[in-house]
């Protein structure tokens, strides 16, 4: 009968352990970038066509490169090289859009705003993750009032407008784009809301109604309300080396926030009223002001803890009735 009975032990303490890795799976904790080759993760965004997996790419010096990370594992499954475009100069952010499409920010001017225009290279997400050469469209684009310096590219979930927050130490701008991108001529960005903050990233919810904007030392999250974004609080943005980026997870409950450097570290945080369609009726200051390590990915899970201390529990019960029998 002891065969059975540790055969028993072992399969309850394994189903208590690994629990939590359905969690990892759906792309909510955090994680840390393996891959050698990305050593300025300057952009994040959460795959809708893999769950669990992101996109990222380096800030400069790298090429027309895309990585796709597996949050799982913190390792690269593809690396996408774009054709149609020219030699990117400082590609700051990442963002999908409606239909899957890829949008990427190469909206950064370390010269202070002396560029005339930058550029938004949008592609199709690839339905199979594998190293391959995809064609992107290119659009030029312009501001209304003068070259500035950007790092944070967003867009609209739902009517796929893009929009660019300008990078100001006192606090900057949301500038909107065309209703529709062209690719022909110039794309003229126009401010229509004030940004407090000096702003490195910023990111929407899945469903459009939360607008999240992260900079080095913290974070403030928005209601959109139509275009026109109220301020509702502050953001647990966790302290990185160079925080550069944030991103919604797919099903919108967690902030993701990713930094620079080798085998830089994605830490995740609880999403302000849940962030998702599901969390839009409650949406509001839950996770402002306050430290959320719960996504942490470091050690096991406290549901797990109890489970194996359930298990050990049920497990001396029944030596015990053993014994006395």
């Amino acid at each position: 009968m002891r065969r059975p009975f540790a055969l028993l032990a072992a399969a309850l303490l394994a189903g208590a352990l690994t629990a939590p890795a359905a969690s990892a799976a759906d792309g909510n904790d955090a994680f840390t970038i393996e891959d050698p080759r990305i050593t300025e993760s300057s952009g994040l965004a959460a795959s809708r066509l893999h769950p669990g997996v992101y996109w990222t790419h380096n800030d400069s010096d790298d090429g027309p490169y895309l990585y796709a990370v597996d949050s799982a594992t913190g390792e690269t499954v593809a690396r996408i090289t774009l054709t149609g475009v020219g030699t990117p100069r400082d590609v700051e952010a990442v963002a999908v859009g409606p239909g899957n499409r890829i949008f990427v920010g190469d909206i950064g001017d370390n010269l202070g705003g002396t560029w005339p225009y930058v550029w938004i290279y949008e592609l199709p997400e690839p339905k199979e993750l594998r190293d391959r050469t995809v064609r992107a469209t290119q659009y030029v684009v312009k501001y209304s009032d003068g070259a500035r310096d950007a790092e944070s590219l967003l867009v609209h979930p739902k009517t796929g407008r893009v929009y660019v927050i300008d990078k100001k130490e006192e606090g900057g701008h949301l500038y909107e784009g065309p209703a529709r991108l062209s690719a022909s001529g110039s794309n003229v960005f126009r401010p229509v809301a004030p940004i407090e903050l000096w702003a490195t990233d910023a990111a929407f919810s899945p469903d459009g109604r939360q607008l999240a904007v992260r900079g080095y030392f913290g974070g403030i999250h928005y209601a959109w309300n139509g275009g026109k974004p109220q301020r509702e609080g502050r953001l647990s943005v966790p302290l990185q080396g160079q925080g550069e980026s944030v991103s919604f997870s797919a099903d919108g409950s967690r902030l993701l926030y990713g930094s620079e450097g080798t085998r830089s570290r994605v830490e995740s945080r609880e999403a302000p009223g849940g962030g998702g369609e599901k969390g839009a009726a409650s949406s509001g200051g839950g996770a402002e002001d306050r430290e959320d390590t719960a996504g942490d990915g470091s050690g096991v899970g406290a549901g797990a803890l109890v489970a194996v201390a359930a298990v050990c529990a049920a497990l001396f019960g029944l030596g015990r009735l053993r014994r006395r029998g």
